[in-house]
């Protein structure tokens, strides 16, 4: 179908230009042209997002229709909204796209072509489909392309809430029937990004295809592993490693082939970015790099130090310039998997490894220290639970995809370990972050088999077994109470940390979940 044909039959009419499949070069000179960004002193064009600089949960819904409503895990993350709602919002802003400017850019979610996606982007502002460009797949056969969904993106479209149904002017719903996605009222990219990843989450279960909120990479010998975490733990920075290739930074799939990315980019935090520690993210924010929220100097320089417009300063790039990326996006069974937290209470293990039933229930828990920025409101760390590592992003039951993990690490005999980049010797504000040094050394002894026969110290209240020692790590962090000078304030913020887990499992009223449960706190 014609690209016009199929506009005016999703319900646009009348668009002034239609600029399809620009090219990098020509999206940034529209960018540029409309105001929408300045090039900063590396090239990258550098925007500003306005009130919304992290994602809005509050303000994302699914069109409860028949064919979805008995398989989506409704509550406080997905929230429903009527077709009659969708529909009205669906229709203000296909009158407001007329005679407006639009940017089209077709691409594909999953490097897997048996369960990948074609996706067609509608963007209303050139430098939101320069982003989608550079952090989707994409091919230069495009004959014959039909979307599976269609994405619409237009930050300055504003909702009525009292006309419209929604909690504020700012929107994402998804509609699984229409298969399209709408999004309006803000202008942070990364309600696009993960509005893909949620269809993925939703239709790759389905078809036995584990999704995963993780990043990805792989050793010369081919050893693969995955790290999970919610933003702001590490993924991308522990994925970005020199001496491995990058499968992907933040979603893959699992299939009975192996681990496959749902990307062709990657979307990098840069509070703190340093170019010693991080040189890959570092070299990458070059030209065509979109970088959100980073506050350039008069001369156009970066200071990634800055914060003063939001801790969620973003850069997102295409993966190959990342100079170790495989262009596949594609590699085998992992023989590892790290789930990362940064613990705000200081109290867990910098590293410690799991069984498959306690890998579950930490799968389940999803347990970090939601850090500054990366959603509206938090200010500082906040300690948080996240079913899969991913709930926001997760349109069925955590329970469904902890079975697919737990049926995978043992089928394929993966070992896990649980990573704490947050706090240690206290809480946040009295404690230090872990150092990256120390962190990157225990990730590189857990990936390449180091710690498989050393010996295990059980926590007294967590039963996580701690290694006793790793080259290159000083003893004393290895066992957390270590670091605390009052070892009865470790206890007492510990068993704090014990009850929020439980408090927090109490959610999942299903047998499976309790039988986890007590064999873990037995």
């Amino acid at each position: 179908m014609e690209l016009l044909d199929y506009l005016k039959k999703i319900g646009i009419i009348n668009p002034k230009n239609v600029f399809y499949n620009l090219s990098v070069g020509d999206l940034v000179e529209h960018s540029v042209s409309k105001n929408e960004g300045v090039l900063s002193d590396t090239g990258a064009i550098s925007i500003t997002t306005g009130v919304y600089t992290g994602r809005s949960p509050e303000d994302r819904f699914i069109v409860d229709t028949e064919d979805v409503h008995d398989l989506i895990y409704w509550g406080k993350v997905n929230k429903p909204i009527s077709v009659d709602v969708f529909n009205r919002v669906y229709g203000r802003l296909m009158a407001y796209l007329e005679n407006r400017d639009l940017y089209v850019f077709d691409g594909y979610a999953g490097a897997d072509e048996r369960f990948g996606i074609k996706v067609r982007f509608i963007n209303e502002m050139a430098v939101q489909n320069l982003f989608v460009h550079q952090l989707f797949i994409r091919k230069d056969d495009l004959k014959d392309f039909e979307p599976d969904f269609t994405v619409i993106a237009a930050p300055h479209f504003k909702a009525i809430p009292e006309v419209d149904g929604t909690n504020s002017e700012a929107f994402v719903i998804i509609n699984f029937e229409k298969r399209v996605v709408i999004i309006g009222g803000t202008m942070y990219c990364g309600e696009i990004k993960k509005s893909v990843f949620s269809v993925m989450n939703y239709l790759l279960p389905q078809r036995n295809v584990l999704p995963m909120h993780c990043s990805a990479n792989v050793g010369k010998d081919g050893d693969v592993a995955l790290f999970f975490g919610l933003s702001g733990t590490g993924k991308t920075t522990l994925s970005a490693d020199g001496n491995r290739y990058l499968i992907g930074d933040d979603e893959h799939g699992w299939s009975t082939e192996g681990v496959f990315n749902f990307e062709g980019g990657c979307y990098a935090k840069c509070i703190g970015l340093d170019k010693d520690k991080e040189p890959q993210i570092y070299n990458a924010i070059k030209f065509g790099t979109v970088l959100e929220n980073v506050v350039l100097n008069e001369n156009r320089v970066p200071d990634y130090n800055d914060s003063s417009l939001t801790e969620n300063t973003r850069a997102g790039y295409p993966i190959d310039y990342i100079d170790n990326a495989l262009k596949s996006g594609k590699g085998g069974h992992p023989k590892t998997i790290i789930f990362l937290t940064a613990d705000a209470f200081g109290v867990l293990p910098p590293i410690s490894k799991l069984t498959k039933e306690q890998a579950m229930y930490h799968f389940m828990s999803g347990y970090t220290s939601k850090l500054a920025g990366t959603e509206r409101g938090i200010k500082e760390p906040k300690a948080t639970f996240s079913a899969c590592f991913g709930e926001p992003f997760m349109p069925l039951s955590p329970l469904k995809y902890a079975k697919m993990l737990g049926e995978k690490i043992e089928k394929y005999d993966v070992r896990v370990f649980l990573v704490n980049t947050g706090w240690s010797g206290g809480p946040y504000g009295v404690g230090n972050r872990i150092n990256l040094k120390y962190t990157r050394r225990m990730v590189e002894a857990a990936i390449n088999g180091e710690l498989d026969n050393v010996e295990y110290v059980v926590h007294p209240i967590f039963k996580l077994n701690m290694p006793s020692y790793i080259d290159g790590v000083p003893e004393e962090i290895l066992n957390p109470i270590n670091t605390w000078k009052d070892k009865d304030e470790y206890i007492r913020y510990a068993k704090e940390l014990e009850e929020r887990f439980r408090e927090n499992f109490k959610r999942f009223q299903r047998e499976e979940e309790d039988k986890v449960e007590k064999e873990l706190w037995a």
